[in-house]
């Protein structure tokens, strides 16, 4: 497929997820709190900066700074308008004043150079088909000595909230593998591929680390409509099925979980966050 191919069929997905990630929206603040705290944190804001948050989705992580700024302004961003809809949602939820709202991708950012003082970009950069040109822009917009704190997943088994149903449709025959060549969850897994993709980019003084963040679950029932909320190339495959496949999913799921399972039914799933700062 060819990379304009590819960002199309991305920007469809996102749309078609927002409703899902709106209805979930602060579940996803709450379990994605101590990556969004560690990121805020290691920008080391100061009242008056100009902060930008790439692929924001809801914009939780960005507001999370925009409080350390005032009377300074975050520019929440994402190159999915549905998506930006969600973020100006939870900005009036929250009560978040000093944000500006724009559409942008993070292979070029169409900001001036050395525009803004920090940069915050939460699972957005493994999903990009050019995460070298992105992390370059991210370089470029940054004052000197400009911060940039971002977050990637670390490695698929490290994961298995997030491969748990995607396995499930491959082992039955319902999706094909996941290509490796293509951009994904685990792209820019392990740390070392992180660390060398912002130095390559001008970065300096590069730090990373990694967070845990299990997802815990009620039931099993539960984590499917979960996923079928927040993924949509899990929901794309789950809409085609009749009830006899769909049973038949479930079946697979609850076996993967099981070594996951309390004696009540409900699951506590592994994941791992890697996170990184560095300075322009």
């Amino acid at each position: 497929m060819e990379a304009e191919e590819l960002r199309a069929e991305q920007l469809e997905r996102w749309a078609r997820a927002a409703a899902g990630w709106a209805r979930r929206a602060e579940r996803l603040r709450e379990t994605s709190l101590p990556v969004s705290r560690w990121m805020v944190q290691r920008l080391e804001l100061e009242p008056g900066q100009r902060v930008l948050e790439l692929a924001a989705g809801p914009g939780d992580t960005g507001f999370l700074a925009a409080r350390s700024i005032v009377p300074g302004t975050l520019i929440s961003s994402d190159a999915s308008e549905a998506m930006l809809e969600l973020a100006r949602s939870r900005a009036r939820e929250q009560g978040v004043e000093n944000v500006e709202f724009a559409a942008l991708q993070l292979e070029w950012i169409d900001l001036p150079a050395a525009s803004v003082d920090a940069v915050l970009c939460r699972w957005g950069l493994m999903l990009v088909v050019d995460p070298g040109a992105a992390a370059s822009e991210m370089r470029r917009v940054l004052r000197p000595n400009g911060r940039l704190a971002v977050a990637v997943w670390d490695v698929a088994e490290r994961n298995p909230w997030a491969t748990i149903p995607g396995r499930a449709l491959v082992e039955l025959g319902h999706a094909d593998p996941p290509d490796p060549s293509r951009p994904g969850m685990f792209a820019l897994a392990p740390e070392q591929r992180l660390r060398e993709l912002l130095e390559r980019a001008g970065f300096l003084d590069v730090a990373l680390d990694g967070i845990e963040l299990d997802r815990a679950y009620r039931t099993a029932e539960d984590y499917v409509a979960e996923t079928v909320d927040l993924s949509a190339v899990f929901a794309e495959v789950w809409e085609r099925l009749d009830e006899r496949a769909r049973a038949e999913v479930r079946e697979r799921i609850d076996a993967l979980t099981a070594p996951y399972a309390n004696a009540g039914g409900s699951l506590r799933l592994p994941g791992r966050s890697l996170v990184a700062a560095a300075s322009a």
